[in-house]
């Protein structure tokens, strides 16, 4: 070979080699995004203790506006907020707005709730969008009235018995009232009483214990309330002082079928919150 082609032939061997020898190097991966938030992840975010724990939690530590129960306000506020890599709870708000009672209720509980495990994505720690149902849920409509049957114990009004079609006159009826129960001025005046005769327990202060304690009674045809039982306790006084109230409350407007007042079962949460 002609001595001075050589280094004409190696330049060009190392052109050619360069842009080959460039390409197989590989681009460095992109950092992941620290702030990103994720909506999907390979391992989801779970409040500490597990759900039933913080399920029995917002509703253990829920308070049931006044105001809205009175008006009859309910329903289920979806809650939405980042469970950060900490494990704390940031950016709640509510996505679809049921009241602005409840919808504060809502958020209010969200933060005061425990901290989460967070989510994990490609094995690493990542923020994660959660979204929480939070529901406000009052009372049971009101249930039928019973009427005694024919031959049984008599009912308040001499005749109530008769008002009962029944293809078993050995058995007692139940009808829908054409007019429920209600208190006497209204829900609200109940309401207002209830606040302002409430004797909240000492026990359940100290302890700073706080819900709804569900009683049911009997409306009876003349309107005082009877057979006043705590369907779901909560201790520390709070059962006894709602027995107390409903006990001592004032009368009600009986319930009427065809003009005429009969007894009615009802069931009413007494809120407590400090």
């Amino acid at each position: 070979m002609n001595a001075s082609l050589i280094p004409a032939l190696a330049v060009a061997l190392c052109l050619a080699a360069g842009p080959a020898a460039h390409a197989q190097k590989r681009a460095p991966a992109p950092k992941p995004d620290r702030t990103q938030v994720y909506d999907s992840v390979a391992q989801p975010a779970v409040p500490l203790g597990g759900t039933a724990h913080y399920a029995q939690f917002l509703a253990d530590h829920q308070r049931y506006p006044a105001t809205a129960m009175q008006q009859g306000q309910q329903g289920t506020v979806p809650v939405s907020f980042v469970v950060e890599k900490t494990g704390v709870v940031s950016n709640v708000a509510v996505t679809k707005p049921v009241a602005p009672l409840l919808d504060a209720e809502a958020v209010r509980l969200i933060k005061s709730g425990p901290r989460w495990t967070p989510a994990k994505n490609r094995n690493q720690v990542v923020r994660q969008r959660v979204t929480v149902p939070v529901s406000f849920v009052l009372s049971p409509p009101a249930a039928p009235v019973q009427l005694p049957a024919k031959g049984g114990a008599p009912a308040p009004p001499p005749n109530a018995a008769d008002i009962a079609a029944s293809a078993h006159p050995d058995q007692p009826a139940v009808v829908a009232p054409d007019k429920p129960a209600t208190p006497v001025g209204g829900t609200d005046a109940f309401f207002a009483w209830i606040e302002k005769n409430q004797q909240y327990p000492r026990l359940a202060r100290q302890r700073k214990i706080q819900g709804k304690v569900p009683v049911e009674f009997i409306v009876q045809a003349d309107g005082s309330l009877t057979d006043a039982r705590v369907l779901k306790k909560m201790g520390s006084g709070l059962d006894e002082e709602a027995l107390r109230l409903i006990r001592t409350a004032p009368r009600w407007e009986p319930a009427t079928y065809q003009g005429k007042p009969l007894k009615q079962k009802m069931v009413l949460p007494v809120l407590f919150q400090l």
